[in-house]
Order: structure tokens, then sequence, then C-alpha cells
């Protein structure tokens, strides 16, 4: 009864004060669930496991150095002490007089007649393949084939009856979804961590590899993992763990995977051919800015904006030109510039596409042929600043940029065609500064009209207005780009 009448007066005292009964209080609708608890990977792991090996390249060349004392972690420096015997399956130190160097990786097996997949860089230079298997059998392989630009190698055993991956389709993969990898980190055999999809499509900019659609995880990875598969939930290979993004050289949260079907595509070649052939356009590309799209006059910044078409090419001979957006190839919408150059390197030269092209406000259908993809064009340009030996007399224009004519020989140095080109001997504008514009630049072109002359880079630079953005093609080094420069509203260059 006491119980029963201080709750009722407890009732009497919170209407009172205006506050709401707990016993009238209506539940609030709760959110659906969208996510149902951590997966379990043990089944995974025990069914999977025997099919991923690890790899051990040695090279002989004194150039091919194994790692050092200071290479080891940490934990094992202090553990084991200096000048101590590492554990079996460690990169073990390079021997004195550099005899020979050890690359340690990962592998798995794709196919159960003794196919193994791997990095590209974890062979490369090495005249020795070891492959040891879960089960401690160790075979030397036979390297059938290696691509340096999506870093993929094949191996083949003499062996059968192996533990193979299922292959999966790593084009259905979505951000959010959970991954496993499996490898060696540091020589630990079979090392199992789990993460989630952080990125498809992923451009990765600090590696040359700008034909391969990086997945970024945030898979724990490390040295030694590189070469080992990247798993669904399911167990199937949806890529190839190669690299990480490193300020220490340890993990820090951001990884890279090659996607399993780009891996393919290199290892039918491989398997082929024992080479990789891919298809190209014969243009530089270059990301679009907002700065960049006022300066153009497009409508937004979707696309890969074309800065450089090469002579001869396939681009060159269907008409494209300098300036032209492709925001399209063969009906796959391009929306940033690393999206085209995988779409490309996936096709064979021959292959007949067709690209969608912006100009001056025009949507073009161009078909063209693709040929064959020069390796040395495969290579990112050099940004080393030229310096050309210019002649001729400065000017000025609303930019404050000082340009000199250049001479016949040093045209032909830099690769320029006759009547192409202005070298810049001074950048006297605070925007054109800001916008990275050096001496030693090469103006080649204002928007689309191309400037051989200090006479000919002025008459197009002296009616800009202030706060209007104007397009300089600029050739530093090797590299050729648009740059955008917008004159201060203040009057002041």
């Amino acid at each position: 009864m006491i119980q029963r009448t201080s709750l009722i007066a407890a009732l009497v005292l919170a209407a009172a004060a205006g506050l709401p009964a707990a016993t009238a209080q209506s539940p609030q609708a709760q959110a659906p669930q969208l996510v149902s608890g951590l997966p379990d990977f043990t089944l995974l792991v025990d069914q999977v496991g025997p099919a991923v090996v690890n790899v051990e390249a040695g090279s002989a060349r004194p150039g091919n150095a194994g790692p050092d004392q200071q290479d080891i972690p940490e934990f094992f420096r202090r553990f084991f002490g200096p000048g101590m015997p590492l554990p079996p399956g460690m990169p073990q130190p390079q021997e004195p007089g550099g005899r020979r160097g050890v690359s340690m990786g990962t592998g798995f097996i794709m196919s159960a007649d003794g196919y193994v997949l791997t990095n590209h860089h974890v062979v490369a230079g090495s005249n020795e393949v070891k492959v040891r298997l879960s089960d401690r059998r160790e075979f030397t392989a036979k390297v059938v084939g290696s691509d340096e630009q999506s870093d993929v190698a094949l191996l083949k055993l003499d062996a059968s009856g192996l533990p193979a991956l299922r292959i999966g389709n790593s084009q259905t993969l979505k951000p959010g979804q959970w991954v496993v990898a499996i490898g060696s980190p540091f020589g630990l055999d079979h090392s199992v961590t789990a993460g989630i999809v952080s990125a498809v499509g992923r451009a990765n900019p600090y590696a040359n590899q700008r034909y391969v659609p990086f997945i970024q995880t945030d898979v724990a990875i490390n040295r030694g993992n590189s070469g080992g598969p990247l798993l669904n939930t399911r167990g199937e290979v949806v890529g190839i763990n190669s690299q990480i993004f490193s300020n220490s050289g340890g993990y820090m949260g951001v990884s890279f995977a090659i996607p399993i079907d780009v891996a393919m595509n290199a290892v039918q070649q491989l398997k082929t051919t024992g080479r990789v052939r891919r298809g190209q356009l014969g243009v530089q590309l270059q990301a679009i800015t907002a700065e960049d799209a006022r300066g153009l006059g497009l409508p937004d910044t979707r696309g890969a904006l074309v800065n450089l078409v090469m002579d001869g090419g396939p681009a060159q001979k269907a008409g494209v030109q300098r300036g032209d957006v492709i925001r399209g190839f063969n009906g796959t919408s391009v929306d940033v510039w690393s999206q085209l150059p995988p779409l490309v390197g996936a096709l064979a030269p021959g292959s007949k596409v067709t690209l969608t092209v912006l100009r001056d406000g025009r949507t073009l259908q161009v078909p063209l042929v693709l040929s064959q993809l020069d390796e040395s064009q495969a290579q990112a340009p050099s940004s080393t600043p030229s310096a050309p030996g210019p002649r001729g007399a400065a000017g000025s224009n609303a930019l404050g940029l000082v340009g000199e004519d250049i001479d016949a020989a040093t045209r032909t140095r830099l690769g320029l065609k006759a009547g192409e080109g202005v070298a810049i001997t001074r950048v006297e504008g605070m925007a054109a500064r800001q916008a990275g514009i050096q001496p030693g630049d090469v103006v080649l072109a204002v928007g689309r009209t191309p400037v051989g002359s200090a006479v000919a880079l002025d008459r197009q630079l002296r009616e800009v207005r202030a706060g209007q953005t104007v397009m300089l093609l600029v050739r530093r080094g090797d590299a050729t780009q648009y740059v955008a420069v917008t004159p201060r509203i203040d009057g002041s260059r």
C-alpha cells in the first residue's frame, strides 16, 4: 500500500511540474536495423587458407639488396636484439658484399594444375622464385609472365591436385562490404586481417599505374602481404593486395588492391603470349577543376580534359583536339579523368571504340580504332622545368607574363613543332604565380588558340578582364597541362 501511494504521489508531482509520465508516453518508432552483427571468418579462413602461399624471390644481383636490420619491425629488433637470427620465414638480412637479396611476398593458387598469382614487384629482377604451401611443401616456380603496369605476375608450379581459390567479380564490390586479406606480413605466414571496402575505382596518385582502378580498403596490409588475395565473405578472390599509403612504411589504414577482373585480363594474355598488350587513344589527359570549367566555358567539371594529342595516334586521326573533354567511352560515362585509362587499357589494340566528346558546347560521337600502347608512354611524364634558350622581344599583357620567342634549335630539343610555343622568362602577375606558372615554362596555347611568339601571346592576353579565367596550355619538361589563371577583381595582376 505504501509503495502504491508513493507511485501515485510521484505521478501527481510529475504532472504538476509539467513533466510527462513514463506510463503515458508513447514509444518512439525505432530506425530500421542496418547492420546485423559482426561476421565470423573462421570457416572462410579454414577453407581458403590452404590455397594461400608464401613467395620468396631471390636475386644474385648486388643492386637488389634484401632488408637490413633497419627494415626489421621495432618489435623484432627489441625482442631478438641486433645480430640475432630471425625466426623462420622472416626476411633474412643480405649477406656481406650484396651476394644475395630476397623479396618476400604472398600469392595464391588459382588453379589445381599449379598456376599461382602474385605481384610483379614481388618477383621483379629475380632469378629464382620459391613457393611454399601451407602444408610446408616447397616448389621452385617458373615465371610465366609479369606485367609492371598492372603489377601482376603469373607463376607455374610443377604440381597437380592443388587447392585453388574461386575467382569472384570485383565489379560488384561496393563501399562498406566486408573483405578479408590473408598473407605473410613481415614473413608471418597466413596472417588474417579483415575490414571493409573504403572505395572502388580509386586512382592511386602515388603509384604509376594509371590503368588500374584500385580497390581501397582499411584492411591491415604490411610488407609481405603483397600478392595475397583480397576475399569477399563467400571466400572468392576479388582483388590482389598490392600497396599501402604510409608515411612510416607501415599500415596506416589505407590499402590498395588490384581488382581481380583487371588481374585476370592480364593473366589470360600472360598465359598466351607471356606479355600484356593494351590499347591506347594517343592523348594526354588531366582533371577538370571548377576554375578550369569557368575558363573553358564548361557546364560542370565532369570528364577528362585533353591537353595533348599525339601525332599520328588514333585520336589525331579521328579528329580529337586539344581542349576537348571526353565524357564517355563506349557508352560508359567518364566523370573524372582517372576513369578513362583503365577503360582504354582493358581493350586490345585494334579495338573499335566510340568517344563522347564535348567541344565548344556541342556533344560529338567520335569513332576510332585503338593502337598499341607504347610502354614508354605509360610512364608518368616528367615535371622538371625546362631551361629553353629563348630569343626575341618581351612584351606585356594582362597576366604579367613576359615571353620570348624560341629559336628553331631549342624547339627541336623540346620536341615542339615549327612556330609552336612561347618561352616564359618572367612572371610578374600575382595570379599567374599563384597558378604555378614559372620562368622556363613554355606556353603552347591560350584556350584553343595556339601561340608561337611573344607578340601572339600578348595579343591573346591583352583583352583579358579582371575576374575572367583564362586557360593556358603549358609545357614543362615532358609534361603538358592546361593551367587556369584568374586575374584579381581589384585590378592587380
